[in-house]
């Protein structure tokens, strides 16, 4: 799959819209189409799930959906497609994407709970100079 995705070039210029968006579509399935190596390669069944992986990839995607300039979604493209090149071909370790596409960018999720204050008064002082 590697020798595969490093052959596929992003052209230079899209001559309008339509055809920077059709080579966007073309894009995510090539990305979705290599999800199933990236877990092989990167051992990610345990933390993630192939879906859960493609709604990152159309979340990354959406994020720039505000963009109308062909030259400038080119350029998007032409990022995302050696980014998809770096993570088939093991270029990233497997912290980096969990990092980036299966912890995401609001990091870890933390209990903003209440905190088990304890029995002593030593525990009590900690947690409320500490989490206050």
């Amino acid at each position: 799959m590697a020798f595969s995705l490093r052959s596929v070039k992003v052209p230079p210029n899209s001559a309008n819209l339509a055809e920077a968006r059709t080579r966007v579509f073309d894009f995510f399935r090539s990305a979705c189409r290599s999800l199933p190596t990236i877990m092989d390669i990167y051992n990610l069944d345990d933390v993630a799930k192939v879906s859960q992986l493609r709604s990152t990839i159309a979340s990354e995607i959406r994020k720039n959906s505000h963009v109308t300039n062909p030259k400038v979604i080119d350029m998007l493209l032409f990022k995302g497609m050696e980014e998809l090149n770096n993570i088939v071909e093991h270029a990233k370790q497997r912290h980096h994407i969990i990092g980036q596409y299966v912890v995401g960018r609001q990091g870890l999720v933390q209990d903003l709970g209440t905190k088990d204050q304890g029995i002593s008064d030593f525990l009590k002082n900690f947690y409320n100079s500490n989490y206050s």
